[in-house]
């Protein structure tokens, strides 16, 4: 297991603002406006990271192309997120880092097209970045925001130039240590 990215004070402080647009509301009124959203935007491709939105997605009958998860829920032991996909995938990725196997995941279960499901050793909430910048354009990818409700970002060529600064910042200080 080789790491690509550590995160820093200064990206921890960047990444508790949603990157995306903040959903407030409970799981339903979130997966009711999400819904609403998908009929206004046709075929796109849904990247969930973390547990409750993608077993929320699941509930609501919302299909996702790849879901990222750890089998925790704000850091406490979940029960196995029981999602149905075509291929399940598991990888290590410590908490605070981004993996190169991790990466390699993503991008795999991306270009496959297969409905896939990421299973992390470790934490997920880094490879939203990870989602964003190898996703493909238009494509969604959603996070839950603790107590608040969900984010949602639409992938833009704007958006992964911002990911893509927040990644070499991270790699710049895995490099210095």
């Amino acid at each position: 297991m080789s790491v690509a990215y550590s995160l820093t004070p200064e990206i921890r402080r960047l990444l508790k603002e949603p990157l995306g647009v903040l959903i407030r509301g409970s799981f339903f009124e979130t997966m009711n406006w999400f819904r609403n959203f998908l009929e206004q935007e046709k075929s796109l491709c849904i990247i969930s990271v973390g547990d409750t939105v993608s077993r929320n997605l699941m509930k609501n009958g919302i299909k996702f192309n790849l879901a990222v998860v750890d089998n925790l829920a704000m850091r406490k032991a979940t029960k196995d997120v029981l999602l149905k996909a075509k291929k399940t995938i598991h990888v290590v990725n410590p908490a605070g880092t981004i993996t190169n196997e991790a990466i390699d995941a993503i991008k795999m279960a991306l270009e496959s097209n297969e409905q896939t499901v990421i299973v992390v050793d470790g934490e997920e909430d880094l490879l939203t970045l990870i989602a964003v910048l190898y996703g493909p354009e238009n494509a969604v990818v959603l996070y839950g925001q603790p107590y608040e409700g969900i984010v949602v970002i639409k992938v833009t060529s704007i958006k992964k130039n911002e990911i893509e600064k927040i990644l070499r910042t991270m790699e710049n200080a895995r490099k210095a240590k």
